[in-house]
C-alpha cells in the first residue's frame, strides 16, 4: 500500500503543474513575474485563514523555532521563485534552468544541516537516478566558445544553483515549522501554511509597493484569472506542507520530480509536440527512481 506522503507529494505535483500553466498566461498577458507571483499567495492565503478559523476551536501550541522556520521559508521560497524568473533574462538561461533541477539533491544537504535529516545511501540513489532522468529531460545545452570558468560564473549558473538551495532551504524549513506545531499532521500542515501564507503575502505585498505599485492594482482587477492561481497553489501547498509532516523533504521533493513527466504530458496534449527516444528514457529513469524510493522507504 502506498503510504500518505507519496499520495500528498504526487497530488501536490500534479496541481503545481496545473498552476504554473496558469501563472504563464497570467504573467504574459496581465501581469508582471512579481504580480503573478502575488496572486498566487494573495488569493490563496484568505481562504487558508478562514478554513484555519472556522476548524481549530484554538491555536495549537507553537514550538519556539516555528516562526524562524516559517519565516525563512516563506522568504526563501519567493526569493527562489525571483531566481528563476531572472533566469528566464540570462543568456545561457537553460544551463541555470538545468541546474536548478539539481534541487532534490541540495535539499538533501539542507537538511542535514538545518534539521540533522540524513537520507538512507539507497534512498539517495534512486535520487541521483531521478536527477538523471530529469537532466536527460531537460537536454542540457552544450556550452561553445566559453571556458569553465567564465561558465562557472555566469549569471545563469549563479542563478540556477541559488533557486535550488532556496528552494531546498524552504521545503526543509517548511518540514521544520510543521514539526513544530503540537498536533496531529493535517493540522500541523494547515497551521504552518497559514501562517507561512501571512508572511509571504506581507512581503511581496511591501516588495510590489514600493517596486511595481501599479501591479498590486492589477491583480486586485484579475482576480477572475487570478483566483485560479490562488485555489490551484493552496491545493499544491496543502499536499506539500502535508508530505513535508509525514517525511523527509529531500524523499517528499525526489517523487516531485514527476512535475517534469507532467509537464511533458501537458506539452504533448495541448501543443501536439512529439517525444524523443531520449525523453523516453528520462521518463522512465524518473519512474524507476520514484518506484524505487517508495521501496526503500
Amino acid at each position: 500500500m502506498i503510504e500518505s506522503w507519496v499520495l500528498y507529494a504526487l497530488g501536490a505535483t500534479a496541481i503545481q503543474t496545473v498552476r504554473f500553466m496558469l501563472q504563464k498566461v497570467v504573467a504574459t498577458r496581465d501581469l508582471s513575474a512579481g504580480g503573478a507571483t502575488f496572486a498566487r499567495f494573495l488569493y490563496s492565503g484568505p481562504i487558508v485563514w478562514v478554513v484555519a478559523l472556522l476548524i481549530l476551536p484554538e491555536l495549537p501550541a507553537l514550538g519556539s523555532l516555528f516562526w524562524i522556520y516559517a519565516l525563512v521559508g516563506g522568504v526563501s521560497q519567493i526569493l527562489a521563485t525571483l531566481c528563476t524568473v531572472m533566469i528566464f533574462q540570462s543568456r545561457n538561461f537553460a544551463v541555470g534552468i538545468t541546474l536548478k533541477k539539481t534541487e532534490v539533491l541540495l535539499t538533501v544537504l539542507i537538511g542535514i544541516v538545518i534539521l540533522g535529516e540524513g537520507v538512507s545511501w539507497p534512498g539517495f540513489a534512486a535520487m541521483v537516478l531521478g536527477v538523471v532522468g530529469v537532466l536527460l529531460l531537460s537536454d542540457p545545452p552544450k556550452i561553445e566558445g566559453q571556458g569553465l570558468k567564465g561558465l562557472l560564473l555566469s549569471r545563469a549558473v549563479v542563478l540556477g544553483l541559488t533557486s535550488g538551495i532556496f528552494f531546498g532551504i524552504s521545503a526543509v524549513t517548511y518540514r521544520g515549522a510543521t514539526l513544530e506545531v503540537a498536533a496531529e499532521p493535517a493540522t500541523r500542515a494547515l497551521v504552518a501554511l497559514a501562517f507561512v501564507l501571512l508572511v509571504q503575502v506581507v512581503a511581496m505585498a511591501v516588495w510590489l509597493g514600493l517596486r511595481e505599485p501599479g501591479q498590486i492594482t492589477r491583480v486586485a482587477l484579475a482576480w477572475r484569472r487570478c483566483i485560479w492561481i490562488g485555489l490551484t497553489s493552496l491545493g499544491g501547498s496543502y499536499c506539500w506542507f502535508n508530505a513535508f509532516t509525514l517525511e523527509n523533504a529531500g524523499y517528499a521533493f525526489a517523487v516531485g520530480q514527476l512535475e517534469v513527466i507532467f509537464s511533458l504530458a501537458a506539452s504533448v496534449y495541448f501543443f501536439h509536440e512529439t517525444v524523443t527516444r531520449r525523453e523516453i528514457f528520462g521518463i522512465a529513469l524518473i519512474f524507476l527512481s520514484v518506484v524505487a524510493l517508495i521501496a526503500v522507504t
